[in-house]
């Protein structure tokens, strides 16, 4: 039996940044004196039961998760990679012509030479460990990401000083993809998923399948976007005093007490305080601009708001009202409140009061705003969740004439080309009364308000007319009208 490998990898050139797919330099972590985790027995089980049975144990190790990186030895991570390519093209895997493909391609002596393979080949006598030394070596490769991480981690933080929130987004980012990388994919019986597309195809026929995601509480919407998806950006837009933070809060109410899933909202504008009032009012249909006047609620006016305090005060709704909040901030506090909470929805008021603290955006607002128009959209797909993110429209409806007269448009979106980019859906949301020029029209027009869907990724645009109850700070659906 051939001797085993030095265990000690070379030490290479430093990299900048943080990456768990390059093998670890250990000359930057010298002064642990140790020698990094590894498991070269189950290395090599796990080789040689592939190398045995390909067609078996290769589709399981691909079904495991596991990688060439996962090796610690390169040699063994190379044989694992040419044993799934060859595999996948469906060609015979023996040790003669596997030996001789090797010493074709010029690399046999990566591996250890001919007598390598050929321990390798009969390293193992059975497969009947093979889950186990594969556990093994992914979990020696989770505590050897884990060093990684922490190192290079350390090493930015002596280099790069400056950087500390970028630094704390990275480290939080990649110590969660060790986490998901350890995780392994389930596998379901095929009978449930057509079990469950049958379901569902009935649900359809019947009209009772129209929203594919979340519901927002308002019918049309739901109609147009089939609901709010896992990894879609929502942003709704408006000019001040439109009553945008309304619809956003009746959206996340809905979503985090009626339908029970867990919600984040960010709050730059007002207060966790002054949210919770309008939450707490608004549910039990009081005008709170009534107190302060003398004005003594009803006793049935006491016990709606009792009800709506008590499920606020139940429901898993998380307020967070950090001014002035960076984005990469944002992003550490979501992905701990998914994996605490299991957040299924997040709210963000505003878009442009959110700041980024890279050097590039600094001095460049353009820059800055889609930097965090993509890092809402990155971290929308990272999560796998909807994002509901407001924004402020430029004076553009104001200049309009006519029946145009305060109708919003795509364009008019400040910083507009990176968000139309990054959004699944825009929402332009306007009130008619507002723009109205007689008193016969405002009077017309009172409570009427509409979001124009402007983009929808996935689905059609249009109209979906809405009523906003300005005494109770919220929008209701509103049947179309015969001229609309």
């Amino acid at each position: 039996m051939a001797t085993e490998p030095n265990p000690t990898r070379p030490s290479k050139p430093a990299k900048p940044g943080l990456s768990l797919h390059e093998p670890l330099d250990e000359s930057r972590v010298e002064e642990l004196d140790r020698t990094l985790p590894h498991a070269l027995g189950p290395e090599k089980s796990i080789l040689s039961s592939m190398l045995k049975d390909p067609t078996q144990w290769i589709g399981r190790a691909h079904e495991e998760g596991l990688t060439r990186d996962h090796f610690y030895l390169p040699g063994h991570g190379l044989l694992f990679e040419i044993l799934t390519e060859l595999n996948a093209k469906g060609s015979e895997i023996e040790l003669v012509s596997l030996v001789q493909l090797l010493h074709d391609r010029g690399i046999l002596d990566h591996i250890g030479g001919p007598a390598a393979v050929t321990d390798i080949f009969t390293y193992a006598p059975n497969a009947a460990h093979f889950m186990g030394h594969l556990r093994l070596v992914k979990d020696k490769y989770v505590l050897r990401s884990v060093i990684q991480t922490c190192t290079e981690a350390i090493s930015e933080a002596y280099e790069n000083p400056e950087e500390t929130t970028e630094l704390l987004d990275r480290v939080e980012q990649h110590v969660l993809g060790i986490r998901q990388g350890a995780e392994t994919a389930t596998s379901f019986n095929i009978r449930d998923s057509v079990k469950e597309v049958m379901t569902r195809f009935q649900e359809i026929l019947v009209g009772d399948a129209d929203v594919q995601g979340i519901s927002t509480g308002y019918p049309e919407l739901d109609r147009m976007s089939k609901g709010l998806k896992p990894g879609e950006m929502f942003v709704i837009a408006a000019r001040p005093s439109m009553g945008k933070t309304s619809l956003m809060m009746n959206i996340a109410e809905h979503i985090a007490i009626d339908q029970n899933i867990p919600s984040l909202v960010f709050s730059c504008e007002m207060t966790a305080f002054q949210i919770v009032q309008r939450l707490v009012f608004s549910r039990a249909r009081f005008a709170a601009s009534q107190l302060g006047k003398g004005f003594k609620p009803t006793r049935e006016e006491l016990l709606r708001i009792k009800n709506a305090a008590e499920e606020i005060a139940t429901a898993n709704l998380f307020v967070d009202d950090t001014p002035g909040l960076m984005i990469d901030t944002l992003r550490a506090k979501a992905r701990r409140r998914k994996r605490e909470d299991n957040i299924g929805f997040i709210a963000i008021d505003y878009l442009q009061l959110l700041r980024s603290g890279s050097k590039q955006a600094q001095n460049a607002r353009e820059r800055e705003i889609g930097e965090i128009s993509a890092g809402i959209k990155a971290l929308s797909k990272e999560l796998e969740i909807p994002v509901i993110i407001l924004a402020q429209l430029n004076r553009g409806p104001e200049s309009r004439t006519g029946k145009s007269l305060g109708v919003p448009r795509m364009s008019d979106l400040r910083e507009s080309g990176t968000i139309e980019q990054d959004a699944d859906m825009v929402g332009l949301l306007y009130r008619t009364a507002y723009y109205a020029e007689t008193e016969e029209e405002k009077e017309e027009e009172a409570g009427k308000a509409e979001m124009i869907l402007a983009k929808n990724r996935n689905g059609e645009t249009g109209h979906v007319p809405l009523s906003f109850l300005a005494e109770l700070m919220r929008f209701e659906p509103r049947a179309f009208e015969p001229h609309e």
